[in-house]
């Protein structure tokens, strides 16, 4: 299946949307990844993806409003990717609400794995494909610090602050 691809502009630079055909998702595409500049293992256009502006209106439209404070969740059809065990972390993260914060070991819990999973918590949001979307900007440490962010911890400071979350 053909992957499309646009870029739009944020508050956060440009963002690289990866999508594919979907017949149920509103606007006709279901979205594969959402990276940011500089993300570390963000999305790359490759050889063959076609460039479809198009595609992408729907989601463009929810990231404006995102970002314009006028949305608080959602709604986007995502392309299958992952493990079971991220699906199952990735679900947990999603299920974080507007304006709060969690814990890599609350998402653990949530997932029923132990202390020890916390690490593997970590590195599952670390792979997170859709980023803004799927929000693991939301999960911060233990002691309330920012931890890991593959957008840049700038980025997932500025996010937070978008929501109205004190970081300490």
């Amino acid at each position: 299946m053909t992957s499309v691809y646009e870029t739009v502009d944020s508050p956060l630079g440009e963002l690289l949307l990866v999508g594919r055909a979907s017949a149920t998702a509103t606007g006709g595409t279901a979205l594969a990844s959402l990276s940011l500049p500089g993300q570390k293992g963000g999305a790359v256009v490759q050889d063959g993806w076609r460039r479809d502006p198009g595609a992408f209106e729907e989601i463009g439209r929810q990231l404006t409003a995102y970002f314009a404070g006028r949305l608080t969740r959602f709604d986007i059809e995502y392309a299958d990717a992952g493990t079971a065990f991220q699906r199952g972390v990735w679900k947990a993260v999603d299920d974080v609400p507007y304006g709060r914060t969690t814990t890599y070991r609350e998402i653990a819990e949530a997932v029923g794995t132990s202390a020890v999973g916390v690490r593997a918590v970590g590195t599952a949001i670390g792979r997170n494909p859709l980023l803004v979307v799927r929000p693991c900007h939301r999960v911060i440490g233990a002691d309330g610090a920012l931890r890991g962010y593959a957008g840049g911890l700038e980025s997932k400071a500025r996010l937070l602050g978008l929501e109205g979350v004190l970081v300490p």
